[in-house]
């Protein structure tokens, strides 16, 4: 008897782990690379704030390319960081500085179409910032959040999808 249902349950684990995980891949593949000239491992993510665009490295002289909306002038930051956590639905809660300049903030909002942070958020380092989906696409482009890098849910989703925790981000002008 196990000897008949050996066969049969290793090929239904093996249909069972293809199945998602080449719906997965098939869903990821239409973004194009562009040609992108970084001294980065693949998997590293560079934001360039002037550009409001954010590069996915694939390879040697290769990324994706994503738009972006960037921190306000008196918020953005540069340098490196890392991808700490990556979140599904997430819960936005005000930092205490936004609680500050604004004290009518809720305590937080869960996922929906009112949360600023969108459908993913992939956390940076030990910090609040975050690459994250948004509520207001009208935005994407322009510099009007407190830091963080905001992009169209469709995207973020795309780029959750793609990028491991542990992944580098650099952080440029």
């Amino acid at each position: 008897m196990i000897t008949i249902l050996r066969p049969a349950l290793a090929a239904a684990l093996a249909f069972c782990l293809a199945g998602p995980v080449h719906a997965a891949v098939e869903a990821l593949d239409p973004r194009p690379e562009i040609s992108f000239q970084a001294d980065a491992d693949p998997g590293t993510i560079v934001v360039k704030t002037a550009e409001r665009k954010l590069y996915l490295v694939t390879g040697p002289g290769k990324a994706m390319v994503y738009d972006i909306a960037v921190g306000k002038p008196s918020e953005q930051w540069f340098g490196k960081s890392w991808v700490s956590r990556k979140r599904r639905a997430p819960t936005w809660v005000p930092t205490p500085s936004m609680r500050e300049r604004n004290p009518r903030l809720p305590q937080s909002i869960g996922p929906g179409p009112k949360n600023p942070l969108g459908e993913r958020a992939i956390n940076l380092g030990w910090g609040a910032y975050r690459i994250h989906g948004t509520n207001n696409p009208r935005s994407i482009g322009s510099a009007a959040s407190a830091g963080c890098f905001r992009m169209r849910n469709a995207d973020v989703k795309d780029l959750f999808e793609r990028v491991h925790v542990g992944a580098e981000v650099r952080v440029l002008r």
